[in-house]
């Protein structure tokens, strides 16, 4: 009997994502330049003398893990809360050093993915993945475009790490061209300022339509609804950190009322840097579309790129620059 995961949230993460493969990578890339006809077998050589020795944490490993950590609240006939699925262009012979990592870690992760070399974004649908993590930016771009799933491209750990409390998961997200789809964003880009105020308080009583992580982010509220306690002592704890401020933040509150979806802490910053806020929220995972909030952001706290679709006007413009 198949396992219905519709009400599961399920993660899919790159071996990369979860965990420090920076060592192999570098060896790999190396290899290429040096000799091009024997890079993989020296690649495989290497994974298979070192696949008793457990990886190092990677940029999204605490996020994994205080999802994986909600589960504690599954009733035994349930479906689980969480899943987590790695994706790997590893083969399945050198990807067994990921795997010993998984059980020595004790993590909880149960399916996984190895393509040897091929994306692994094919495959996202099969597992019902709702969102993927990835360090490969070609993968998040080929996700994006498909729409299949939110996507994020994740960079370096930050050098900065606060302390969470235990058994909680503290998600941040930016709004335009995120949580909503980017029409807002491309008024403020090509008219300025105070056509885009103007318009958002002219339609605050109109919903935005949906951006790539809407899905994700209600996904979320209903994994909310299956815990045991009240809403406003969930252990998942949502933020919204945006650049809106008044008169355009009505829309943003009234559109997430329309979708159902309870938010527990709403920033409206104005153009004030999102850093610190992100830093006192503790976030685990910050999500966010431009450069100029991700810089400082990833320093103190995790953080994931979403990339426009490659036929969005902002994405030419961007090229454009």
């Amino acid at each position: 009997m198949a396992l219905n995961l519709e009400k599961t949230l399920v993660i899919g993460i790159s071996a990369t994502a979860l965990f420090d493969l920076s060592e192999a990578d570098n060896l790999f890339q190396e290899a290429m330049k040096e000799d091009p006809d024997h890079a993989i077998e020296r690649y495989r050589d290497y994974m298979l003398k070192q696949e008793e020795v457990p990886l190092n944490e990677g940029i999204g490993y605490p996020l994994v893990t205080a999802l994986l950590g909600l589960n504690r609240y599954r009733e035994d006939k349930d479906a689980p809360l969480v899943e987590v699925v790695i994706m790997s262009r590893n083969s399945p012979d050198t990807g067994i050093r990921v795997l010993n990592t998984v059980r020595a870690l004790d993590l909880g992760i149960t399916r996984s993915a190895f393509t040897a070399g091929e994306s692994t974004v094919d495959y996202l649908e099969a597992f019902d993945v709702d969102l993927f993590l990835t360090t490969n930016e070609i993968d998040a771009q080929k996700v994006i475009d498909s729409g299949v799933c939110a996507s994020a491209v994740l960079s370096t750990p930050p050098q900065y790490r606060s302390d969470i409390s235990d058994g909680q998961v503290r998600i941040a997200f930016d709004g335009d061209a995120v949580l909503f789809d980017e029409s807002s964003e491309r008024v403020y880009k090509e008219r300025g300022i105070e056509a885009f105020h103007d318009m958002e308080n002219r339609q605050q009583n109109i919903p935005m339509n949906e951006g790539p992580f809407a899905a994700f982010l209600k996904k979320l509220a209903a994994l909310q609804e299956r815990l045991p306690m009240r809403m406003e002592h969930s252990p998942v704890r949502i933020a919204i950190v945006t650049a809106r401020n008044s008169p355009s933040e009505m829309r943003v509150i009234k559109t997430l009322r329309h979708w159902g979806v309870y938010v527990d802490e709403a920033f409206f910053l104005g153009g004030i840097e999102k850093s610190k806020i992100l830093k006192a929220f503790k976030a685990h995972i910050f999500f966010d579309d431009q450069e100029i909030h991700l810089k400082e952001s990833a320093l103190l706290v995790p953080c994931g790129k979403v990339l426009y679709p490659s036929d969005s006007p902002l994405q030419q413009r961007k090229r454009a620059l």
